[in-house]
């Protein structure tokens, strides 16, 4: 029997690396879409690039004609959506453009299954975002959608894409609206990996302060290995359908600093700085996942709590640092 083959979108990111990297565990044969701007950019795929299961492509969401080669080629059992511009703050600074790679391309990819691989089956994450002006203490899947900035739009747009698809079309889509996730791949332009970075290097006496927003704002945060599980688990139900996967718990920026300080015996507020410039222009009410029907479908549970994450980040940066 032929090995399954997966198709990874935004390979060398955080989930595409992470969940690259947990389908070449299972023996798959993953085939990893890097954009050209990104082939210098390999850091987290090192682990797997050598492997003979994991094959590196070369495209971008905003190239047709390279995704349509890849997908009419491969036909993919499995296609996994890990490619789009996930940072909020930037998608002030480029509206259009975030709202063509996270919206619009989506879209575009839909309709080159339709016409070229229909029975494979199609992930797109969706993003906590979508829920920004949220009253409720909690969110679940009939939450009202509420976007607050282009990025948030452009989810809530992939979001209508995918039902659409799924329904007119009969294709097998699947989604999970993910709350913020973490780990010792994140990028340094988000405040936790900004934080454990910035952390070990006072500790190594190589920068003196820290400079934040509001570090009064409380966020549901979880881990990524354990978020792009969720999604390979929800890949696997026989009827498509989506979920919202979080921890359920909301802790403040401030709390993930001093633990970040903690770690290193040192008090955060001897090093902080306040920043007003670093404060978002919309804010988004606190959001919290109510994660009962991933609970009840497909067994999910939150496996690494908060302390945790913070403790895998310091020691992954603590040792980065040290060596250079």
């Amino acid at each position: 029997m032929s090995k399954k083959k997966i198709l990874v979108l935004g390979a060398t990111g955080q989930d595409g690396s992470t969940i690259s990297k947990f389908l070449i565990k299972k023996n798959f044969k993953v085939y990893g879409l890097v954009r050209k701007s990104a082939t210098g950019n390999l850091k987290n795929l090192k682990e797997i690039v050598n492997n003979p299961n994991f094959v590196i492509l070369h495209g971008d969401l905003l190239d047709l004609i390279s995704i349509e080669k890849i997908i009419r080629n491969i036909k993919p059992q499995e296609i996994y959506n890990f490619a789009d511009q996930d940072h909020v703050r930037w998608s002030f600074e480029l509206p259009s453009y975030s709202f063509d790679v996270t919206g619009s391309s989506v879209v575009k990819l839909l309709e080159i299954i339709k016409n070229h691989s229909p029975k494979s089956k199609f992930f797109q994450p969706l993003s906590s975002n979508i829920f920004g002006g949220s009253k409720k203490n909690k969110q679940n899947e009939n939450e009202v959608f509420t976007p607050l900035s282009i990025y948030a739009l452009g989810k809530v747009s992939a979001f209508y894409a995918c039902e659409m698809y799924k329904k007119v079309h009969n294709l097998k889509v699947y989604s999970a609206i993910f709350y913020n996730h973490e780990s010792e791949v994140r990028p340094e332009e988000y405040v936790t990996r900004k934080i454990t970075k910035s952390v070990a290097r006072i500790f190594y006496g190589k920068q003196q302060k820290i400079q934040l927003g509001d570090i009064k704002a409380k966020i549901d945060w979880g881990y990524a290995e354990d978020y792009v599980e969720a999604a390979y688990n929800i890949m696997q139900l026989k009827k498509p359908d989506y979920f919202v996967i979080g921890s359920g718990k909301a802790y403040t920026v401030e709390y993930f600093l001093k633990k970040a300080f903690d770690y290193v015996g040192l008090d955060y507020k001897k090093y902080l700085k306040i920043n007003k410039k670093l404060i978002r222009p919309s804010k988004n009410s606190t959001l919290i996942a109510n994660t009962s029907k991933a609970q009840k479908t497909f067994k999910f549970r939150n496996k690494t709590n908060i302390n945790k994450i913070i403790a895998l980040m310091m020691e992954n940066d603590l040792k980065l640092e040290s060596n250079n």
